[in-house]
């Protein structure tokens, strides 16, 4: 009797403990991958990256959940690169300006004046030109899964307006981590100065730099629009940013977490879309109420005073070759 009831007690255990490994099995066969960038939560890529989350979730009925920490909460954007090159990080946010460190390709988002308009500029991020980029970077170990809109960039400045780019002459800008951006600030006559952008505000304050380059929600959610009061709408460049993911994290994911993941991220650039077109007039409404003096220059000199600037990418072939791509994309 008392080996019977043994039996039973062991018997018992068993199933408790096999229960017990099956449940968290379904706790621990949820795939969690973490996102980290550098805008604020207020941010339409940010607010991207939540829907992308949440399509996710509804996609994979929870066993696939994505984290999205802004603010720089998990470094520098190219602290985040670094941390998704030897896979401690799934996904970060990157303007293409940063990445042509990593791949040259990307330097013709930099280059002035390169999309014909707003459409243009969606049809390469969204045709071949568009997809063979997202894939570049896979040799370090990155890959894109959409572009992010991130409208056209153009000058702020604390003391004086820019009406023409005789009025950049002896001013120092602020600009990206990107050789390409200081060429095209320096071509124009101002002293380029790249400063990561989590110290920008500070470093305007202080005076280090007269005025940065940037998009009108950016310019508004950085809040640099309580120390410069002019902004220039010459709109020079039109950099997208990107979403990329480890391919160390993206090649541990079998294919249905790979399809869920990319559908899910295409349909948050078209969510993004939709968030920027509306930040942006937000944005320039609300920097105007506070106080900003929103100038149009007309183009024309900027473009003019460029064309130097382009003229030297025909002794690269890669990078004219594929500025011809773009201008011939319908």
């Amino acid at each position: 009797m008392k080996i019977s009831m043994l039996k039973i007690k062991n018997t018992l255990l068993f199933f408790f403990i096999a229960l017990l490994v099956v449940s968290c099995g379904k706790v621990t066969g949820v795939k969690k991958l973490k996102i980290g960038h550098g805008l604020d939560q207020s941010h339409p890529v940010h607010q991207a990256m939540l829907y992308m989350a949440e399509k996710v979730d509804e996609k994979s009925g929870g066993k696939m959940q994505i984290s999205v920490y802004p603010s720089q909460q998990l470094g520098t954007e190219r602290e985040c690169l670094e941390l998704l090159q030897i896979g401690s990080l799934a996904m970060t946010k990157v303007s293409s300006s940063v990445l042509e460190g990593f791949v040259p390709d990307f330097k013709v988002f930099s280059l002035p004046y390169i999309f014909r308009d707003e459409q243009h500029k969606f049809n390469v991020f969204e045709g071949e030109v568009g997809r063979d980029l997202l894939l570049s970077p896979k040799e370090c170990r990155l890959r894109g899964l959409c572009f992010y809109d991130a409208g056209s960039r153009s000058f702020y400045t604390k003391d004086k307006p820019v009406n023409s780019p005789a009025d950049l002459t002896g001013l120092k800008i602020r600009t990206q981590e990107s050789a390409t951006s200081v060429k095209l600030v320096n071509s124009l006559g101002a002293s380029a100065t790249p400063i990561s952008w989590g110290e920008l505000y500070t470093a305007l304050q202080q005076g280090v730099v007269d005025g940065a380059e940037n998009n009108p929600p950016s310019f508004f959610t950085s809040r640099h629009y309580e120390v410069c009061k002019f902004y220039s709408l010459d709109e020079h460049t039109a950099v997208p940013d990107l979403l990329i993911i480890s391919t160390i994290v993206w090649d541990e994911l079998d294919e249905q977490q790979k399809q869920w993941l990319q559908e899910a991220a295409v349909e948050s650039y078209e969510y993004q879309k939709k968030l920027w077109k509306e930040s942006t007039a937000a944005s320039l409404q609300a920097v105007k109420e506070a106080g900003v003096e929103v100038i149009y220059p007309d183009k024309g000199p900027f473009e003019e005073k460029v064309q130097p600037l382009l003229e030297e990418y025909k002794s690269e072939k890669a990078i004219y070759d594929l500025i011809q791509k773009i201008k011939n994309v319908k």
